[in-house]
């Protein structure tokens, strides 16, 4: 691994899932082939700060490599929030490097209003913001300042969306007419900190994961969204919280062509799968109809285990296109997939 010392340092804003299982594992693989320096991570407290230093599997796929973490575990208390540190620890890093943020959906436009303050690169998980203006006014700033604000879009750099972007570019589906998707997330994830936020005043389940579909048809086809409208169900959390964790909404683009999605945290715990997603596109071609189906939660993987690890099941259906750590010779392990591939292109 390169010396670090001259290399942008990444400062992370969030310390949760996503941080684990792809952000954080995709940014020490950059670190550990030369392309970034330093690598610090904040969260609200230090619990999921000592859940990442001790993973076991980020342990293994890169011994040796470490990060800063503020809070400090070892001098405070795991439970204690600290929830202004993140200026704090924004306003430290160099300027020019980059911001990592991963934190709840109605958090994003406070962090990367601070970010873009301290002159920061941004790489965020979806959706950009809340707004409408708050992209513009997002966007203009970053411009402004030279800096990027990138989007972690992974299903992007899913190769058959790739395939679909270029044969749509040249035709081959003709228009765009209808289109419909799902991505429904595990019942888990009720147990989860989604409880925390994720409820009817913070966001939705469209807002959350739909975005990924109305991004994506934008991707393949260049056409633009011009109204939306969305149908939430109001369901009850194990702590009482309530949130909109059933919705259907209905996309209409400039074209005239409409997407329904459904989204939900309605995937049975016991199925097989990490969730159920995929995308349908009628389309009109010049002589006939034309079609698009992505099946994207089955890569065509079945295992049957010995035994279950920890909160896994003995049968499952895994992604190996996603994010995956594999051996590839040399120490630890190398993240593969789309989702690492889409951590490389913004950074």
């Amino acid at each position: 691994m390169s010396n670090t010392d001259s290399l942008p340092r990444v400062t992370f804003i969030g310390g949760g899932m996503i941080t684990r299982i792809q952000l954080l594992p995709a940014i020490y693989h950059l670190q550990r082939q030369g392309v970034v320096g330093e690598i610090h991570v904040n969260a609200l407290n230090a619990a999921p700060l000592i859940e990442l230093r001790e993973d076991e599997m980020l342990k293994k796929a890169f011994p040796g490599q470490s990060f800063t973490p503020w809070p400090d575990p070892d001098k405070v208390d795991p439970d204690e929030k600290f929830p202004e540190l993140y200026k704090e620890v924004l306003a430290a890093a160099p300027k020019g490097s980059i911001a990592v943020i991963a934190v709840p959906d109605n958090l994003h436009y406070t962090m990367l209003d601070e970010a873009i303050k301290n002159d920061l690169h941004v790489l965020i998980v979806k959706p950009l913001v809340l707004k409408y203006s708050q992209a513009e006014e997002i966007a203009q700033r970053a411009y402004e300042k030279g800096l990027v604000v990138g989007v972690e879009y992974h299903k992007r750099f899913d190769d058959r969306n790739l395939m679909a972007r270029q044969l749509y570019r040249r035709g081959k589906f003709g228009n765009f007419r209808l289109a419909q998707a799902q991505m429904i997330e595990p019942y888990y994830y009720r147990d989860s900190n989604f409880q925390n936020w994720c409820t009817c005043e913070n966001s939705d389940m469209f807002t959350y994961v739909g975005c990924h579909y109305v991004d994506l048809v934008a991707f393949i086809t260049g056409l633009k969204p011009v109204s939306v409208s969305v149908y939430g169900i109001v369901d009850e959390y194990p702590n009482g919280n309530k949130g909109y964790l059933w919705t259907d909404a209905r996309v209409i683009w400039e074209n005239g062509a409409s997407l329904s999605i459904v989204d939900a945290i309605g995937y049975p715990n016991a199925a097989p799968g990490g969730n159920y997603q995929g995308l349908v596109m009628w389309c009109q071609g010049d002589k006939d109809a034309t079609l698009l189906v992505h099946n994207d939660q089955f890569r065509g993987v079945k295992h049957s285990y010995n035994f279950a690890d920890p909160g896994g099941k003995i049968y499952s259906e895994p992604s190996p296109d996603y994010f995956q750590m594999v051996y590839r010779g040399g120490d630890g392990l190398t993240p593969v997939g789309y989702g690492y591939r889409s951590v490389e292109y913004i950074i």
